[in-house]
């Protein structure tokens, strides 16, 4: 992440990774402020054993695409509410020149993102992919047991239960 005021955003990732059962390592360098560190990270991100790149940055949300440029690794920006509402960061990161590729999720899609590089990483790991199948399982389950339980109840009362929890 571009600052530690991108953490509360980029816990989110490391939630859905640590779900999924996949080590990760959470890092502050800024595309900016310090672009050596920014540089040498993604550099040495594949022979350290990392798969995919996850990037957090607000405002210029340049981060991604740093890091983009200094790696042949998969690198997901996730854009963080900054001044314009998180606007100015999601340009920032989707906008990059031919040749250097971002994926990108919802302004303050971490958890997303962990989801999308858990996703990149089980193309070769059935192991991966078979708890990425109960994950979705599980989401599909609980998203029929909500509307089971909103039937039953109706939804004035589903509303007042949601409320008080």
């Amino acid at each position: 992440m571009g600052s530690d005021s991108d953490l509360p955003v980029m816990a989110g990732a490391a939630q859905a990774l640590e779900t999924l059962g996949i080590g990760f390592e959470i890092r502050i360098v800024s595309a900016h402020r310090t672009p050596e560190a920014a540089a040498d990270l993604a550099r040495n991100a594949a022979d350290r054993g990392f798969g995919v790149i996850i990037a957090g940055a607000g405002g210029a949300a340049h981060l991604a695409g740093v890091l983009a440029s200094h790696t042949v690794l998969p690198v997901i920006g996730v854009p963080v509410t900054s001044r314009l509402s998180g606007l100015d960061s999601l340009l920032s990161t989707v906008q990059m020149p031919q040749g250097i590729p971002v994926a990108c999720v919802a302004v303050d899609g971490a958890f997303n993102a962990g989801l999308l590089a858990a996703q990149i990483l089980a193309v070769g790991d059935e192991n991966l992919t078979r708890s990425i199948v109960l994950y979705k399982e599980k989401l599909f389950s609980s998203v029929v047991a909500k509307d089971e339980e909103i039937q039953k109840i109706g939804y004035s009362l589903y509303l007042d239960k949601k409320k008080q929890q």
